[in-house]
């Protein structure tokens, strides 16, 4: 990674970007990538595409979602209080206490996740916190004072978390999922540009909008594109921390390398070209199987169209869907090497059905 790797990852992870939301992230992105791509694609609900090597028969894809969970504000109480619901997967759990940024019309509002002190709590029948039961503090005495500020039913919050780093092997922080994804691809346009390669296909780099509420972007994109080929990145668990049933969950480590997943929607020809390339270029990888979909973009460039021969690169992360997600240096390394060395593999006239 370059100074200017480092500088762009810092500058769009600690960029907010909820889904429906993203469009900031969004132009961080394309602002980095732009020197690295010859053409670009926004569609009308803000994924971006870079395009490298336009107008050639063989298309192929490389994506990472952008969009990072958050909620919305559903209800603001007389007393100044603001209530929410879920943009996406939010976890109510870990919400109490947290400092959170209210995106509102007249700009950034401060507040907090309040939650009442442990004095006047019946401990013994604590649980986990139910949605409507959370509340923000923007520090206002009454409903027209948080009106006053920008702030009403529909706008947005994120946490205020920003990315940092752990014992120098980690990075932590917010919304790894998946804007590390879009980092990565970005650098793997930069290393086709930096090393001058000319590939035999045209490539397009998908940073897709609103994959936590099912997939939308990439299923737009996938229709407009219609590539032949798909390679999607995204994160997966970590499966060795406390609480983690790896019977159920597979055995899976940051530091161990990319994730290779096996599954209905994965094309196992294409999944057998991703590991035949991480073994002749000696990248550590990993493998897990999923039940049914993938859960990720894969599946809507997987079954859109006749069908899309794709497969899924996953990065293990420790704690998803929290302000404190943590992903190994040298995994996020090892999946842009891996995507770049599988690229440079293609000739451009890959035929990967199972019966020809």
């Amino acid at each position: 990674m370059s100074d200017k790797s480092t500088e762009f990852l810092y500058k769009y992870l600690n960029n907010a970007s909820p889904t429906g939301f993203e469009s900031s992230g969004q132009q961080i992105w394309l602002d980095y990538i732009k020197p690295y791509i010859e053409e670009q694609i926004i569609d009308v609900y803000g994924t971006a595409v870079g395009v490298i090597g336009p107008g050639q028969d063989y298309k192929v894809v490389i994506e990472a979602h952008s969009d990072e969970i958050s909620w919305f504000v559903n209800y603001i109480s007389e007393e100044g209080y603001i209530h929410v619901r879920r943009n996406g997967g939010s976890d109510a759990a870990i919400a109490p206490s947290m400092r959170v940024n209210l995106h509102g019309d007249k700009g950034v509002v401060k507040g907090v996740f309040g939650w009442p002190a442990i004095h006047v709590r019946d401990t013994a029948k604590d649980q986990v916190p139910k949605v409507h039961e959370l509340f923000i503090d923007v520090g206002a005495a009454k409903k027209d004072e948080v009106l006053e500020m920008g702030i009403h039913v529909g706008t947005v919050v994120t946490f205020s978390d920003g990315l940092d780093e752990l014992n120098g092997k980690y990075y932590v922080g917010r919304a790894l999922d998946n804007r590390v994804g879009g980092f990565m691809i970005a650098e793997v346009a930069r290393m086709l540009h930096e090393n001058n390669i000319s590939l035999p296909f045209t490539l397009y780099v998908v940073n897709a909008v609103q994959e936590e509420i099912g997939l939308r972007g990439a299923e737009m994109i996938s229709r407009r594109l219609k590539p032949d080929l798909a390679i999607v990145t995204d994160v997966t668990h970590d499966t060795q921390s406390p609480m983690y049933n790896k019977k159920e969950q597979g055995d899976l480590k940051s530091g161990g390398g990319p994730v290779i997943c096996y599954g209905p929607a994965v094309q196992n020809n294409v999944r057998a070209l991703l590991e035949k390339v991480a073994l002749e270029k000696s990248i550590p990888f990993q493998r897990q199987a999923v039940s049914r979909s993938t859960g990720t973009d894969t599946d809507s460039f997987a079954y859109s169209t006749e069908g899309v021969a794709s497969a899924l690169i996953s990065l293990p992360l420790k704690y998803m869907h929290t302000t404190v997600e943590m992903v190994h240096k040298e995994d996020v390394q090892n999946v842009i090497q891996l995507i770049y060395d599988v690229l440079l593999s293609i000739k451009g006239d890959e035929d990967f059905r199972y019966i020809k």
